[in-house]
């Protein structure tokens, strides 16, 4: 960077790169984590018919009190606890580590992990802690307690299933984490519909504990719409540093409206979860790969002696777009993330993987 900008801009942020987005023009798309699934043409013109009624020339409710009383009851949050929403997890994170950035603080979780939680470190100008996951993308407990007792991090965040793994960590290890924790601890829940496993439940049983969730995988990623849960006296301070207005009245109209189906949502989840076996034994067939267990929407695997960027670009020539790990380095060298599609993607995407490797 050269002129006045590089003067005045923070030197973490100038040494950073934006988040990247990959152009998938015709490619069929399997990088993202989305639901292959919109919504049944019979809802769609139901939907059109209630957006028809939206007031664009007002601002929405601030604190969109109807979905969250909606959400709410389709999460099954107990009373007792608080919610705030967020333009997605993206900014529910962000406002976590705005309220707690202060001087000397730490955010602290596992790696291989969501990058946004060492990126948004950065924006706010907080320290990052990684400790390395062990050799299967288990939790290394003994060196996250060790890591947890020297820094103090004012959070911790554990992704559950964890992205971009895709594994269950072990429950017992995430409650010795929680007890351990002196700070904040945020579950991740994003991809809640495909793992049937939730510390949801088990809010108000640790006065540290919050819960964060999303819409977007579970078909609605266009809505940008994400929920955090816990007590309320880390979720009221959360709640002043969120922008005024930030649920826009399209997401707060078309969310009232199709939580209402939620039976949808579900059978989508199911077809998912079945097809992401398929997925798991036809790759798993395959000698020259190490398949990684899925509990989410994604298949995480490893070329055992064929190159990652080959196969990834050799799969977009034949119209395929698939995730390139790899140049995270280190334990996801020669990775490969495959989002689970409908049907005939998923087998397009088997077939063109074959003839590659």
């Amino acid at each position: 960077m050269t002129g006045k900008a590089k003067q005045f801009i923070r030197t973490e942020i100038q040494s950073l790169s934006a988040y990247h987005v990959a152009d998938s023009g015709d490619l069929i798309k399997l990088d993202a984590m989305e639901n292959p699934y919109q919504l049944p043409d019979q809802l769609k013109q139901k939907w059109l018919d209630v957006l028809s009624t939206t007031s664009l020339n007002r601002y929405p409710d601030p604190s969109a009190q109807q979905l969250a009383k909606k959400l709410r009851s389709f999460m099954q949050i107990d009373a007792s606890q608080s919610i705030i929403l967020g333009n997605g997890s993206d900014e529910i994170i962000q406002m976590i580590a705005m309220s707690l950035a202060k001087s000397g603080s730490s955010i602290l979780a596992p790696e291989p992990a969501f990058v946004m939680y060492k990126m948004i470190a950065t924006f706010v100008g907080m320290e990052y802690i990684g400790v390395p996951l062990k050799s299967d993308f288990s939790l290394d407990l003994p060196a996250m307690l060790a890591a947890i007792k020297l820094h103090q991090p004012a959070v911790v965040f554990l992704a559950y299933p964890n992205n971009p793994t895709a594994n269950l960590f072990d429950e017992q290890a995430i409650l010795d984490i929680i007890k351990t924790a002196e700070g904040l601890v945020v579950i991740d829940e994003a991809y809640h519909p495909f793992a049937c496993a939730s510390f949801m439940p088990r809010l108000g049983e640790f006065d540290n504990l919050v819960v964060m969730r999303t819409v977007s995988k579970m078909g609605l990623a266009g809505l940008r719409l994400g929920l955090l849960a816990g007590p309320a006296e880390w979720l009221s301070e959360f709640d002043k540093v969120r922008l005024p207005y930030n649920i826009n009245v399209l997401t707060q109209t078309t969310a009232n409206f199709v939580l209402d189906h939620e039976d949808i949502f579900e059978q989508q989840a199911a077809s998912i979860r079945e097809l992401r076996e398929w997925m798991t034994e036809q790759l798993n067939l395959i000698d020259e790969l190490e398949v990684y267990p899925s509990k989410a929407n994604f298949i995480l695997f490893r070329l055992k002696s064929d190159d990652a960027k080959n196969v990834f670009e050799a799969l977009k020539e034949k119209g395929v777009l698939i995730k390139n790990m790899s140049p995270t380095g280190g334990m996801l060298d020669q990775c490969l993330r495959v989002t689970v599609g409908a049907a005939e993607e998923n087998q397009v995407f088997i077939s063109a993987l074959k003839k590659t490797i």
